[in-house]
């Protein structure tokens, strides 16, 4: 029979110096950083330190949104002369669609 020997990804050296480098600075140590210097993927070191409990994920921005939908269909059907009631099916079209739309009537009208 032959010993299952375990593939140690991260020696504890290297846990520790991955640990210590971004615990000392988060803000200016990054993943990518840390993952050039370790040999590692950017995902691995991620898991790395999400295991080992430090880790914070970037916060995401939200998409900017320029209007509410029912603005945008509410000046659309002032651009065509129409009422809003004729036109509140457009409210289910995606945001950035109705935008182009109101975008395209606002320069044919210019």
């Amino acid at each position: 029979m032959t010993a299952e020997t375990k593939v140690v990804n991260y020696t504890a050296e290297q846990t520790a110096a991955c640990r210590e480098a971004y615990v000392a600075n988060p803000s200016q140590v990054t993943v990518e950083a840390l993952a050039k210097q370790f040999g590692k993927s950017v995902r691995s070191v991620v898991a790395k330190l999400s295991k080992e409990g430090v880790y914070v994920a970037k916060a995401k921005e939200a998409g900017k949104r320029v209007a509410l939908k029912a603005e945008m269909v509410a000046e659309i059907a002032t651009l065509l002369g129409r009422t809003e009631e004729q036109l509140e099916s457009l409210e289910k079209a995606t945001g950035p669609a109705l935008q182009a739309v109101l975008e395209g009537l606002r320069q044919a009208k210019a």
